[in-house]
Formats: C-alpha cells, sequence, structure tokens
C-alpha cells in the first residue's frame, strides 16, 4: 500500500514480511481477505477464494525474493550524516495478488499471534530531485481494540499492545528512495485479530514522520493475527428437554459443546409427545457481540453465580449466520431426527468464541432450534456452543 497525505511529496510504503520459517511449518498462511462481520451472500465465493490461493507463488519463490530482499537490505548503513543509503524498490510480502476465477485478489497473511514476530521493511519516496527535512521517524506495533458504539471508561479504543522504535533521528532525506528494515519480537498477542458490528481487534505496524509545527504523517498497516487452541479434555454432550405442558416434549441431544471452527454439529432430536400440529423445524447458528461497561460487570456477576445484572450499559447486535430446515411436516411420538451441520459451509468469517475481552466485549455463539406449527407460531430454544481454532488459515 503507497500512501501520501499533504506530505511535500514524501510518500510511506510499509511492508509486513511473513518470515520463511513460518510459511514452512504453517504458522504463517495465506488468506484471501480479512475476516469480517458480514455474511458472503455468493454461495460459489469460498471456492473461488480458495482457487486464488492456490495461484500463491510458491515457498521457494518467496524464500528466493526474501533472500534478495536481505541482501538488498544489506546495503543499508548510516553514514556520517546519517543518511540512509538508496534501496532498490522494495517488495511488499504483506500482500500479494493472485490470480483465479473472476479476476485478481488480494491475498494476504495470517500470523500465528504466538510465535511469530513482526518484521519488515518502510519505503520513504520520493520525487527526483526532491528533498526533505523531519524530526525523525518512529515505528510503532499496536494491538488495539476499538469500540465505535460502546464507550468503556470514556474511551473508544483501547491499547492492550504498544511497542515504539526509533527508525531515524532528525535529518534530511534525500534519496529517492530509502529502506529501513524493521522487527518487533513481540510476546503472545492475547486475542485474535476480528472485525464487528462495533467491537473490532486489530494489529498493525504505525510509522510516524516527525515535522516542526505540523502533526506527523502517518502511515497504518495491519496484519492478521489468529491463534491457535487446543480441545478442552472434557468435551461433554449437550443435552436438553424443553416442551410445553401436555402438548409438546421433545429431547435434543448434541454430542459435544466444543467445535473447532472446521467442524461438524451432529446430534438428534427426540420427540417424547406430540399433540400440536407443527409445520417444520429449522436449526439456525446465530453470532451475538457484546459490548460496553456493562460487560464487565456481567462477567463479574457470572463467576459469582449472580444472572440478573443491570449495572451499565451493553450494546448487543445479533446475527444468524446461516438457517436450514431440518423437518417438514408433522412428526410423531417417538421420532427421532438426526442433525448434522458442517461449520465449514458456512458463508461467514467464524471466529473463536470470546469471552469477555478485557472485560470490554464478548463474542458467542448459539444453535437455536425453531418449531413452527400450522398457526404459524413459533417455539424455540438457544443453547450456546464454544467455537475454537484448530490451525492458522
Amino acid at each position: 500500500m503507497v500512501f501520501g497525505l499533504g506530505s511535500g511529496g514524501l510518500t510511506i510504503q510499509v511492508d509486513i514480511e511473513p518470515n520463511v520459517n513460518g510459511l514452512s511449518n504453517g504458522q504463517i498462511v495465506p488468506v484471501t481477505h480479512s475476516p469480517s462481520w458480514k455474511i458472503n451472500k455468493n454461495v460459489f465465493q469460498t471456492s473461488i477464494r480458495k482457487k486464488c490461493l492456490d495461484r500463491v507463488p510458491p515457498l521457494s519463490q518467496i524464500q528466493q525474493q526474501q533472500q534478495q530482499q536481505f541482501n538488498n537490505n544489506m546495503m543499508y548503513n548510516v553514514n556520517p550524516n546519517m543518511q540512509p543509503q538508496f534501496q532498490p524498490q522494495g517488495m511488499n510480502m504483506s500482500m500479494d495478488r493472485a490470480y483465479g476465477y473472476g479476476g485478481a485478489a488480494e491475498v494476504m497473511y495470517a500470523y500465528n499471534g504466538e510465535s511469530q514476530d513482526v518484521q519488515g521493511v518502510v519505503h520513504l519516496i520520493m520525487q527526483p530531485g526532491k528533498k526533505y527535512d523531519h524530526n525523525g521517524i518512529k515505528i510503532q506495533f499496536l494491538g488495539r481494540i476499538d469500540m465505535s458504539q460502546a464507550i468503556y471508561e470514556g474511551r473508544s479504543h483501547y491499547d492492550f499492545i504498544s511497542l515504539t522504535k526509533e527508525l531515524y533521528p532528525p535529518g534530511t532525506l534525500y534519496q529517492t528512495q530509502t529502506s529501513i528494515p524493521f522487527h518487533f519480537r513481540t510476546d503472545t498477542k492475547p486475542y485474535e485479530t476480528y472485525n464487528g458490528r462495533n467491537v473490532s481487534v486489530r494489529y498493525f505496524v504505525r510509522v510516524l514522520v516527525e515535522r516542526k509545527f505540523l502533526p506527523a504523517i502517518t502511515k497504518d498497516e495491519e496484519m492478521i493475527v489468529q491463534l491457535i487452541q487446543s480441545e478442552p479434555r472434557r468435551n461433554e454432550a449437550i443435552k436438553m428437554e424443553v416442551g410445553i405442558e401436555e402438548c409438546l416434549h421433545i429431547e435434543f441431544t448434541y454430542e459435544k459443546r466444543y467445535y473447532h471452527l472446521n467442524d461438524f454439529i451432529k446430534g438428534n432430536i427426540n420427540f417424547l409427545l406430540v399433540r400440536i400440529k407443527i409445520k417444520y423445524m429449522e436449526l439456525a447458528v446465530i453470532r451475538r457481540e457484546m459490548s460496553g461497561e456493562g460487560v464487565a460487570a456481567a462477567a463479574a456477576a457470572a463467576a459469582n453465580g449472580v444472572t440478573n445484572v443491570s449495572n451499565g450499559s451493553i450494546v448487543t447486535e445479533t446475527q444468524t449466520l446461516t438457517r436450514f430446515e431440518i423437518m417438514d411436516g408433522a412428526p410423531v411420538k417417538g421420532e427421532t431426527i438426526p442433525v448434522k451441520l458442517y461449520l465449514g459451509g458456512i458463508s461467514a468469517d467464524l471466529t473463536p468464541t470470546f469471552d469477555s475481552g478485557f472485560n470490554r466485549f464478548t463474542v458467542k455463539y448459539y444453535l437455536n432450534l425453531v418449531l413452527v406449527d400450522e398457526e404459524d407460531r413459533r417455539y424455540f430454544k438457544q443453547q450456546e456452543i464454544i467455537l475454537w481454532r484448530k490451525e492458522i488459515g
């Protein structure tokens, strides 16, 4: 990405480069888009994106490009005037372009937040024959929670990671392009990248070129962070009985409560008593995002076993990710309806469950079972499921 903003001809380009070792062992994986709250209504888009990923440059080519970039960066020496030497045009390894069905698609990289450092090159580009005076160049690595609707402690965002390094002291830039490598050795990143309706978790590199009497020129480059989790040792089945007295009694069973993002949900629905005429039955997967100061109070109350809490405001957004009919027609007593739902087939970006992230927000998933009778009355029951990530990608 290239950016210039009333900067006297100075353009900043930030390349976040994937580590070759991370690519080879699956800790850095190419993806075609940043996770989003939106539901993709094009049922063919997922396969199109996968076809584009097949056209990502092979690891050997990426390694050769990075070695060339490394050799170029080795030319970076500071002369007595503290002026970086001229560098050839760098390659953007943080975002490639793959060609598949439907044209070109941008390919980014998802990083394992527990093991991968952040590294790359900053390019400062000017028109030939120009110079640029500055008061120092800094680079930051930030992990931030942004809240558009819910304000927490009087702030709309919160930085849980903030690292700063000086790239270049005050001076003057003369070269057409100046390239400066950077590297942040970061500890475990606590949360995944998430772009919700009212909340987002972002990781990005920010370059600041300080100017005298003027605000600094800034350029942000985001990266995608994902966290691998382990399946809980105890993953008990979900068993519940619901109904209407002397009219309807059903028992539903799901094999487990915890599911990885490409898992499938399997269970059975047993009709123990049926005295109303049911027209059809459907199963939906729901995502619920909650944010605001009330989230902290609700989390503390839940830890103490209290359910009804009204301390603080909570902004709630509910989204139906998928819905499908599992029965059409009236069931009879003793009938069993099998259920099998593949999470990987949902045309939305599933994320792991966020449980009270820094007491500022939660993201939870529910199975919603709905029965509709011939008078169009709806009977439903929701059950929370826990999602976790098995692999990067």
